[in-house]
């Protein structure tokens, strides 16, 4: 008998074909067992074994994350992941089944594309997210400071002084990861004189109503400019999937073998992308305890080697806490 367990086996095809039959399979099984996914196909009228293809697989409004359970099977969650949002908004509801399943996922996806976490120093500058519970970003911070093994990785919340003076005083050669919320990372970009051309300076989303909005071109400007680096990395991540990509600069993204984005027409999200841009939605193969399939309210297109860029919210949808800045 098939269990979302047995799914976890299965997160890193090889190929993409691989990752169709499997993506295929999950599809059914979740379309049978999770109430929330089968409710919704029946309300589109959707029959599962009429779907044949990745792209017609039907997509989750990632809106009924905040008001539904989304659970394929029974089972209780050992933790909760919960959005940032803004004051007033509802905020998303991630039940996950199993807290080392995401962090040791997360740390695959990290070290398959910059290698292993014991070769450097996590710098954490996240003080939206420190300052409330259930932060799926702060878990995997938490778990990269720890696997690091470094006297100097940690958190800084708002001590930017001390955060100054630990990235002045590392000597050693082991790489640098400063991973920071965009208006924290602007506030240490103005506030000190930074020689980081030896960092990996990461940017993890938006302004969270701390400072006016901007282009993403004219944040890594900035950060560029003051710190000396050659390029801005990103994550592209949500509270929704367990899976993250990854940018090595100028906002294109490169999804992990887990992981695929489906852009679909802006105004019919079940009819065939004739565009190079439109809405993303997100095939999340660890996302079998929940939902694989997520429709989410990011506009993004795809470049000339298959990575997606992403362009901003949708008009209309609420403001999420890991939102890219729109160009």
């Amino acid at each position: 008998m098939q269990t979302f367990e047995s799914f976890a086996g299965e997160l890193y095809p090889s190929n993409a074909s691989a990752f169709d039959e499997i993506a295929l399979r999950l599809f059914r099984f979740q379309a049978e067992n999770n109430p929330v996914y089968r409710q919704y196909l029946a309300y589109i009228a959707v029959d599962p074994v009429r779907v044949t293809s990745v792209p017609g697989i039907p997509f989750l409004p990632i809106s009924l994350f905040k008001t539904h359970v989304v659970k394929t099977g029974e089972w209780q969650p050992e933790v909760t992941f919960t959005s940032s949002g803004t004051t007033g908004q509802t905020a998303s509801r991630h039940l996950v089944h199993s807290r080392d399943f995401y962090l040791r996922h997360a740390q695959h996806i990290f070290e398959r594309q910059f290698g292993p976490l014991s070769n450097f120093h996590v710098l954490c500058l996240l003080p939206s997210y420190l300052e409330r519970t259930g932060s799926s970003l702060v878990a995997m911070a938490n778990h990269f400071i720890a696997e690091s093994r470094s006297s100097y990785s940690d958190f800084f919340l708002r001590d930017l002084d001390r955060l100054a003076q630990v990235l002045e005083s590392i000597q050693d050669d082991r790489k640098v990861l400063l991973l920071g919320v965009t208006f924290a990372l602007l506030d240490l970009a103005e506030q000190f004189e930074l020689d980081l051309h030896n960092c990996i300076v990461m940017e993890t989303g938006g302004m969270k109503g701390r400072r006016p909005e901007i282009t993403r071109e004219e944040l890594h400007q900035v950060l560029k400019n003051n710190f000396n680096i050659e390029s801005v990395y990103s994550e592209y991540g949500m509270t929704e999937l367990l899976s993250q990509a990854y940018s090595t600069g100028e906002g294109i993204f490169q999804c992990p073998p887990s992981m695929r984005v489906v852009l679909k027409e802006l105004n019919d999200p079940f009819a065939s992308l004739n565009s190079p841009s439109g809405k993303i939605n997100v095939v999340d193969l660890a996302n079998a305890h929940s939902c694989a399939f997520i429709e989410t309210e990011d506009l993004g297109k795809w470049d000339q080697e298959g990575h997606f860029e992403v362009l901003g919210r949708i008009d209309a949808s609420d403001a999420r806490g890991c939102n890219l800045l729109a160009e």
